[in-house]
């Protein structure tokens, strides 16, 4: 990865301390985007696998960038935004994260060692091995300092509780303020916007909601869903939200729940898919669009019209494309030149990614050297939440996904959960935005007591 040239006018330029050692970054840019941008793709490893362990969705949903930050462990670096100063460690490092001295042990037992049985049944031995597993198989030590004292709960009443701040929720949001119907909507980013903002640019999405128009108060950035609960009062959503005092939890009471949270970027069975140098395409989006900073030569997989915008994008930032591998096909006419169709993907690398390799349509297998291999397919819809609301699940063979079931106005199964946007399968930044706007309108309806 590296930073385009204009990455300067991007955020005032501070220094990291990872491991002793002084790393650039741009204030409040995200802690992994500083060290991929530095040359630092290897955050973590897994001493089970032997493998190292880079960034890949820079959304949260994976644990590939977790990393001790300030003496706390276990932080996603991909969601904290880096501070001149911090201090930064990589975890189940030793003697570094680069270096795996337990990789002997597969010298003395090839076909894998199962320390659940070993040593099973003797007296002290069990006991000192089962230690042993626990200490290498766990994830960082404890904090520097206890956690501060949590701020007391804050009790909220509203009409409609929206959560997701993306094209579908901004959509809903401004349809209810039109029909005057009270809501908060709560975004776990800094900004709205999600894929206006970050995504692959798509030639009919609607341009970006002005958030200004919105009642006062009504978006809650920074503020994160964590489950919907029932007590004595009814049905709440618990938010938890960051505030200079520190975290506080909502309880927000709703007569109904408009869930657009989205997906998560999902990876690709494929040979070395968790080498440091693999992105989800959303990664790399968001990291060119919002961060300036782009891999110089990269390799694209994927699928669909998202495989192109992406590489269209890649492009457009002076990326050298390797490869675009379209696994599904077929590649159609307006795709970027020398896209082909393509099949059984492999990254190649020691440490890092070096290269990509697959096989073309004449079963010839096809290598080429790259920085990066940037995986672009559909977004795995967020359907925890609305799960737990009640809303049903079902897999969606056409979409290869598990999906919210629900009705063209997004009804669930659950009388007071709705949903929108890619939670029920995913689609164009048009379709969610219509979908988010009809759920609104249909909600705004019930709510008045009308027809639905």
């Amino acid at each position: 990865m590296r930073r385009l040239p204009d990455a300067a006018a991007r955020g005032k330029s501070i220094t990291l301390e990872l491991e002793g050692e002084s790393v650039p970054a741009r204030e409040g840019e995200p802690v992994a985007c500083s060290l991929v941008a530095a040359g630092e793709s290897v955050l973590a490893r897994s001493i089970k696998y032997h493998r190292a362990r880079g960034p890949y969705c820079f959304s949260g949903a994976c644990s590939h960038c977790l990393m001790r930050v300030d003496g706390v462990p276990n932080v996603y670096t991909c969601r904290v935004p880096a501070r001149a100063g911090m201090k930064l460690e990589r975890q189940n490092a030793y003697p570094s994260a680069k270096v795996d001295v337990f990789e002997a042990i597969d010298w003395f037992f090839p076909k894998g060692l199962d320390h659940h049985e070993m040593f099973a049944g003797m007296p002290v031995a069990e006991q000192v091995m089962a230690k042993v597993a626990r200490q290498l198989a766990g994830l960082g030590l404890l904090p520097d300092a206890p956690a501060p004292a949590r701020m007391p709960a804050r009790i909220v009443r509203v009409r409609v509780a929206v959560v997701g701040g993306g094209a579908a929720g901004l959509a809903a949001a401004h349809t209810l303020a039109a029909r005057g119907v009270s809501f908060l909507l709560f975004e776990r980013d800094a900004q709205p916007g999600g894929r206006h903002l970050t995504g692959a640019l798509e030639p009919d999405a609607p341009a970006l909601p002005d958030t200004s128009a919105l009642p006062p108060d009504s978006v809650r950035t920074r503020a994160t869903a964590i489950g919907l609960f029932d007590d004595a009062e009814g049905r709440f959503l618990a938010v938890v939200v960051e505030s200079p005092e520190g975290l506080q939890l909502l309880r927000v009471y709703a007569e109904r729940f408009l869930l657009a949270p989205g997906g998560h970027p999902p990876m690709l069975p494929f040979e070395n898919n968790d080498l440091p140098g693999v992105y989800s395409g959303h990664a790399a989006s968001l990291l060119a669009r919002r961060h300036g900073v782009a891999p110089a030569v990269a390799a694209l997989v994927g699928s669909g019209e998202g495989l192109y915008a992406l590489a269209r994008l890649m492009e457009a930032q002076g990326t050298k494309l390797a490869a675009v591998v379209d696994l599904k096909g077929p590649v159609p006419a307006s795709a970027p030149a020398g896209s082909v169709r393509g099949g059984a993907p492999k990254a190649h690398g020691l440490g890092s990614v070096s290269a990509l390799s697959y096989e073309s349509e004449s079963g010839r297998r096809v290598k080429v050297a790259c920085d990066a291999v940037l995986v672009a397919v559909g977004p795995s819809p967020s359907f925890e939440l609305p799960r737990q609301g009640g809303a049903k699940v079902e897999f969606d063979e056409a979409r290869e996904v598990f999906a919210v079931v629900a009705d063209a106005d997004g009804r669930t199964a659950a009388a007071d959960v709705w949903v929108a946007g890619d939670v029920t399968g995913g689609g164009s930044t048009a379709q969610a935005a219509a979908a988010g706007q009809r759920a609104a309108e249909a909600l705004s309806r019930e709510l008045a007591g009308g027809a639905s």
